[in-house]
C-alpha cells in the first residue's frame, strides 16, 4: 500500500485554523499495544465489529498497527460526536473506548465535536428527522460537550494510567472549518466528487425516502459533511482511520470514498456495537432512555446503579466491552460469580470501573456513599454525605433551611417542613410509627430533637413520611 499523500504529524495544528479545544499528552511518544495488537485484542473483546473496506482491513489495517513493521508510525484515529444535546451518554462510551485503547496503544486520537453538523442532523438509525437546533443552542452543547470529553480524557489519564507512554487525546469542532467557507465555495469544490446514485443507496437514506415523512436536503446532505470531516483530518492531522457506532457505517463509507477519490489513498473505518436497553431500543436521548454522563442530568450514584443492575446475560459482555480490566481477570470475576451469584460481584465491579472513568475517584466513593446511605441504611455514610450528594440521592425530596430554636420537637420539625398535614392527623402519623429520621423510626411526636441523632455531623437531617416520601432538612445556626 502507497504512503499517503499527505502524511503530516502535527504537535500544534495547521497553521491558520483554529487549534484543538484542549490537547492532551501524557508521557513520551512511543507507540505500544499488547502481544495481540490493539485490533485483534478490541475485536477479541467484542468492541471493534466492522471494519471497512474489506480488502484493505485484512492486510493494509493491521500493518498501520503494526510495531514489528519496518515502516510503523503512530497513527491517528477519530469519532465524532453531534452536539444534538448538552451531554455525552452511555451510548457514547464505546465510542470513547475505542479511542482510549488506540491512545493506551501509543496512537493519537481525535474527539470531534459537530458544531457545524450537528445544525443538520445525522439521519442514520433514525425514522423521523431530528428537531432543528439554533445555532446558539448548538454552539452552547459543542461548549458543554468539549468540556465533557476533556473531563473524561483526563479521569482516564489520572485513574487508568498503566505506567507506559499514550498517544495524544485532542478534542476539535468541525465548526471551526466550516463557519469560514461559504456555501457556493464548498459545494464548487467538494460536490463534483460525490455521485448522487451512491449517496441514494446508503441503507440510511433508503430507510428515510421510503418513510411518510421522507428526508429534507439538510439530512441527506450530514453524510457529505461527515465525509470532508474525514478529509480535512486526513489532510491537516494524517489521520486513516475513522471510529463510530455500527449505524455510521454509510457515513465513514462516504468518508472513504471522497478521500480516495481526490487522493488516490486509502483510508479505514471501524465500527463499534450499540447498545441497547432490555427491549433493543438504541439507548439515547432521542429513544428518551439516556443515562448521561454528566453530573448535573444523571449522578454517579445513578450511573453506578445503572450498571449493578445490569443481568447475568450480559455483565460478562459488559465488562469486556467497558472496562480495561484483562480478560484473565474478567474470567476470574465470572467464576466467583457462579460460586455466589446473589453477591453481583461482576455487575459492581462493571459500576465501579465504568463511574472512575467518568466520575473519577470522588465520583465513585460519593455513589458508594449514597448506595450505603440508601440501601443499607446507613447512618455514617449520611453523616459524611454533602448537601449535593444527598439532593442527587434523593431527586424528588423537598430540601429546607431550618433554624434550630432551643426546644425544637419532633412535631415542630416535621411541621415546619411541611411533611405532615396540621392538626390530630399528622400528630397520629408520627404516634403510629410512619415518620423516620436518619433511618431511626420516633414515634414521641414531642421528643426534642438531639445532635448526633436526628442531627448529623454535618447539619443534615433526612426525614421520611411513610416507604417514599423524603424531606432534606439542613440546619443553621447550629
Amino acid at each position: 500500500m502507497a504512503a499517503p499523500m499527505l502524511r503530516y504529524r502535527f504537535w500544534g495544528w495547521w497553521p491558520g485554523t483554529p487549534g484543538p479545544s484542549k490537547v492532551l499528552r501524557p508521557g513520551l511518544r512511543r507507540a505500544h499495544s499488547g502481544t495481540q495488537g490493539v485490533l485483534a485484542a478490541q475485536k477479541a473483546r467484542g468492541l471493534f465489529k466492522e471494519f471497512f473496506p474489506e480488502r484493505g482491513t485484512k492486510v493494509e489495517l493491521p500493518e498501520l498497527f503494526d510495531r514489528s513493521s519496518a515502516n510503523f508510525s503512530p497513527q491517528t484515529i477519530y469519532c465524532g460526536f453531534d452536539p444534538t444535546g448538552d451531554s455525552l451518554h452511555v451510548g457514547h462510551l464505546l465510542a470513547l473506548l475505542g479511542l482510549f485503547h488506540f491512545q493506551r496503544a501509543g496512537h493519537d486520537v481525535i474527539a470531534l465535536v459537530g458544531g457545524a453538523t450537528a445544525r443538520l442532523g445525522d439521519p442514520s438509525g433514525r425514522t423521523k428527522e431530528r428537531e432543528a437546533l439554533g445555532a446558539e443552542r448548538v454552539e452552547a452543547h459543542a461548549r458543554a460537550l468539549r468540556r465533557g470529553l476533556e473531563a473524561l480524557a483526563a479521569n482516564h489519564q489520572q485513574v487508568f494510567a498503566d505506567g507506559r507512554p499514550w498517544g495524544r487525546f485532542t478534542v476539535l469542532d468541525n465548526a471551526a472549518w466550516y463557519e469560514p467557507q461559504r456555501l457556493v465555495d464548498f459545494l464548487s469544490a467538494v460536490g463534483g466528487h460525490f455521485r448522487m446514485g451512491t449517496l441514494l443507496s446508503r441503507q440510511s437514506v433508503q430507510g428515510r425516502l421510503q418513510s411518510p415523512e421522507g428526508m429534507s436536503l439538510a439530512e441527506f446532505l450530514y453524510q457529505v459533511l461527515q465525509a470532508y470531516d474525514f478529509y480535512h483530518l486526513f489532510q491537516r492531522y494524517g489521520c486513516r482511520v475513522q471510529l463510530g457506532g455500527s449505524d455510521q457505517l454509510g457515513n465513514i463509507m462516504s468518508g472513504y470514498e471522497f478521500i480516495h477519490r481526490l487522493t488516490g489513498e486509502d483510508v479505514f473505518g471501524i465500527t463499534v456495537p450499540l447498545i441497547t436497553s432490555t427491549a433493543g431500543a438504541k439507548l439515547g436521548k432521542s429513544a428518551g432512555n439516556a443515562v448521561w454522563l454528566s453530573r448535573e442530568k444523571t449522578s454517579p450514584f445513578e450511573l453506578y446503579q445503572f450498571f449493578v443492575r445490569q443481568q447475568d446475560s450480559v455483565v460478562e459482555r459488559y465488562l469486556k466491552l467497558f472496562t480495561f480490566l484483562p480478560l484473565s481477570e474478567i474470567d476470574h470475576l465470572m467464576q466467583l460469580h457462579q460460586k455466589e451469584p446473589e453477591k453481583r460481584t461482576p455487575q459492581k465491579r462493571l459500576a465501579a470501573e465504568v463511574t472512575k472513568l467518568v466520575h473519577g475517584r470522588e465520583g465513585l466513593d460519593s455513589a458508594k456513599r449514597c448506595t450505603r446511605a440508601l440501601y443499607h441504611s446507613s447512618i455514617d455514610a449520611l453523616e459524611v454525605m454533602s448537601d449535593e450528594e444527598l439532593k442527587e440521592l434523593f431527586k424528588e425530596a423537598s430540601f429546607s433551611e431550618l433554624v434550630l430554636d432551643p426546644g425544637t420537637s419532633v412535631l415542630d420539625t416535621c411541621r415546619k417542613a411541611n411533611a405532615i398535614p396540621d392538626g390530630p392527623r399528622g400528630y397520629k402519623m408520627i404516634t403510629e410509627g410512619g415518620v423516620s429520621i436518619n433511618h431511626r423510626q420516633v414515634t414521641n411526636p414531642e421528643s426534642v430533637l438531639v445532635v448526633g441523632q436526628h442531627i448529623l455531623k454535618n447539619g443534615l437531617s433526612l426525614l421520611k413520611i411513610g416507604k417514599r416520601n423524603f424531606y432534606i432538612i439542613k440546619w443553621l445556626q447550629l
